[in-house]
């Protein structure tokens, strides 16, 4: 098998290339750390929307690409959670960044599964995952930011945020299971019969 490494795939490689950037970045003994962390995250977002926009509008949309992208935003945003929960140690953002992490895991393998069952096509992106991922990115940008701006309590509202997403997150897995049960349900009485 070969891989076309054409442009949206490319975006794809630099988001990746990302985490340990941002790593670095987020470790330096640097005031502006916060800033510069939330910077990354946020090019790291926008190449996530423009390499899914390039891929269709330019029709170059592969299967490497449809593996890749999911698997770049799930690395990206199980790193920079587990590096937030680290940060600011606490079971009030240990458990809502557990349920997304969890939540993603799950997800990508009853896809996978799904797939093998050649049921790929009924654990599609829904619009509640769109409004998780929302919800979730600016959460996770606020919390990246930390400080209060201009009076905003940042870090609050990025707490709430995350709980939002979480809620999310619980509800478009409920709702992705249940789209997978009846194909399984199916194939079992079909196995039986």
């Amino acid at each position: 098998m070969t891989i076309d490494y054409n442009l949206p795939t490319i975006l794809t490689l630099i988001r990746i290339a990302f985490i340990p950037l941002l790593a670095v970045v987020f470790y330096l003994p640097w005031e502006h750390a916060n800033v510069a962390c939330t910077f990354i995250f946020f090019l790291a977002g926008i190449t996530d929307w423009l390499d899914g926009y390039l891929a269709r509008k330019m029709q170059l949309e592969t299967t490497f690409g449809a593996f890749l992208d999911p698997v770049a935003d799930k690395l990206m945003v199980a790193f920079v959670l587990v590096l937030i929960v680290q940060q600011q140690a606490s079971p009030y953002l240990a458990v809502p960044a557990a349920i997304i992490i969890g939540r993603e895991i799950t997800i990508a393998s009853l896809r996978e599964w799904m797939a093998e069952l050649g049921q790929r096509g009924t654990v599609k992106v829904s619009q509640i995952g769109k409004w998780k991922t929302m919800s979730q990115m600016l959460a996770i940008s606020l919390l990246l930011y930390r400080k209060d701006l201009y009076g905003l309590p940042i870090n609050q509202i990025g707490y709430g945020l995350l709980y939002i997403a979480a809620a999310l997150t619980l509800w478009s897995m409920v709702n992705y299971l249940s789209a997978a049960l009846k194909p399984m349900m199916g194939i079992n009485r079909h196995k039986l019969d």
